[in-house]
């Protein structure tokens, strides 16, 4: 399907390929839908500069103004991001291989020995098991089964 150009650096209402902003479209070009992401990398919001500081219809700044508050919002996004993860992401990988570290420990020290003797144990309780189904329930269920066996069901059709 083809998809409308929306133009939404400044909402001004423009026909496709007209914007003063932007470069025209190709011929026969067709712009995806800007919801949709490619489907071989991660799940991650795409916001914009124009999904963040956008100019209603009503009044417009000059271009140059619009074209340094651009760049100084990817510069600044840009540089935020290499400090936070340089203060970050050192101290996340550290307590994500000390939560690592204490899982697999927990699972090879107590939860495998854990199961280990459950199943060591589980031939004993299965004949525990078996001789009070045996004794207790086995006996109800034959009396009920030799009360409903002298039931007779007749269909009549009338």
């Amino acid at each position: 399907p083809s998809y409308p150009r929306t133009v939404r650096a400044c909402n001004r209402p423009c026909s496709p390929g007209t914007h003063p902003r932007l470069p025209p479209l190709a011929s026969g070009a067709r712009e995806s839908p800007p919801s949709l992401q490619p489907s071989h990398g991660p799940l991650v919001p795409a916001l914009g500069f124009e999904d963040v500081i956008a100019e209603p219809a009503s009044s417009h700044s000059f271009d140059k103004v619009w074209i340094c508050s651009h760049a100084l919002f990817e510069l600044s996004r840009y540089v935020l991001y290499k400090l936070l993860t340089l203060f970050l992401a050192i101290p996340l990988a550290l307590v994500a291989g000390i939560v690592f570290a204490v899982l697999s420990c927990l699972h090879i020290w107590i939860v495998m020995p854990f199961v280990k003797t459950c199943l060591m144990v589980l031939p004993s309780v299965q004949t525990v098991w078996k001789s009070m189904t045996d004794v207790l329930i086995a006996p109800v269920f034959q009396s009920l089964g030799r009360c409903f066996a002298t039931a007779n069901i007749r269909l009549d059709q009338e």
